[in-house]
């Protein structure tokens, strides 16, 4: 049985022009069209750049809370608790993605 942050790096990697490299402070960042989508630290945290006005959105809703560190910022944070939050996390990735491949292809 594959571990939660190896199930969201193979989906993430399906799709097309995003890339994966190790993260300056541990775990595993995603990128696309030179943008980083995000990062996992390890199956417990995912972090993930919008900007602010995004941000503020998705943590009123409840989708995500303000960056565990950088609260002031465009960030957002996702706790992964278990197998429940694999769907809601995939789901932040790709609102990111889609804005980041929004009008041109995706870098191969």
């Amino acid at each position: 049985m594959e571990t939660i942050a190896t199930t969201i790096e193979r989906t993430l990697l399906a799709w097309p022009g995003v890339s994966a490299q190790p993260h300056r402070f541990g775990g595993v960042e995603f990128h696309v069209n030179n943008h980083e989508i995000g990062h996992l630290h390890g199956s417990y945290l995912a972090d993930l750049p919008f900007p602010r006005k995004i941000r503020d959105e998705l943590v009123a809703a409840g989708r995500a809370q303000a960056h565990h560190i950088l609260p002031d910022t465009g960030w957002v944070s996702y706790f992964i608790r278990g197998g429940d939050d694999l769907a809601p996390v995939l789901a932040l990735f790709r609102l990111n993605y889609e804005r980041l491949v929004a009008g041109r292809p995706a870098a191969t």
